[in-house]
């Protein structure tokens, strides 16, 4: 299954974190420092000013000027959601599934900042008739195929994993980004994902939206910045 939006020119060297689904449904980060993520603030940012337009060789992060107004309670934003294949974790030839490259590192640097995280991705609407009852199911089908070191952080996930009800709510339908908006209040949101189209339509929406993985810039969108973004009036 697939999981995955826009943005201005990060103009920096990728800082690597830690480690490594294609499970029939799709899902793959590079650790930054808090003095990286200083450093980017101000170029990041400017996204938030700008409309999400389509780039060379894919996306950024650009957010519209549409969205959420100021968040009420500041200290718990932003929530940063991801697409799931090979953009938190890698499916091997083999059929089994780990951590994408410096993921872990990143989804605990995260954590460490009580950063909120949810999950935006494609599975079978003939999965479960709830959110939660998916959840299960693709809990179930991605820890089968487990061979990390470490077991997936389901936990910092919990009661933020969209997936569709209905075929035509799969990505890139705006459908599954509209309610996690939704359901977020007036938190800024931002969207990871490996798929340049996926982080078009979620900018397009409003999310802060970076492209994961893409070379001579940090695989995920530095924790500094996302740190700030959450204290930013849209």
């Amino acid at each position: 299954m697939s999981w995955t939006g826009r943005s201005c020119v990060l103009a920096v060297h990728k800082e690597k974190g830690d480690d490594t689904m294609n499970i029939s449904v799709s899902m793959g980060l590079g650790r930054a420092s808090l003095a990286l993520g200083a450093a980017l603030a101000s170029t990041v940012l400017c996204t938030t000013l700008s409309a999400a337009a389509p780039g060379p060789g894919g996306v950024s992060g650009a957010a519209g000027t549409d969205s959420v107004a100021r968040a009420v309670d500041e200290s718990a934003c932003p929530v940063v959601y991801f697409d799931l294949g090979e953009t938190l974790v890698h499916t091997a030839d083999d059929g089994s599934i780990a951590y994408q490259y410096g993921a872990a590192s990143y989804l605990r640097a995260l954590r460490e900042r009580h950063i909120r995280v949810g999950l935006i991705t494609n599975v079978p609407p003939s999965w479960g008739m709830t959110d939660a009852e998916r959840a299960a199911r693709l809990k179930k089908e991605v820890d089968s195929a487990w061979k990390d070191s470490a077991p997936f952080a389901w936990k910092d996930f919990a009661g933020r994993i969209l997936t569709p009800r209905t075929e035509a709510e799969r990505k890139p339908a705006p459908a599954l980004w509209q309610r996690a908006r939704a359901e977020s209040g007036h938190c800024r949101l931002v969207f990871q994902a490996e798929t340049a189209e996926e982080v078009e339509v979620a900018a397009s929406l409003g999310y802060v939206p970076y492209q994961v993985g893409q070379p001579h810039r940090p695989a995920f969108l530095p924790v500094g910045v996302v740190q700030i973004l959450g204290h930013r009036s849209y």
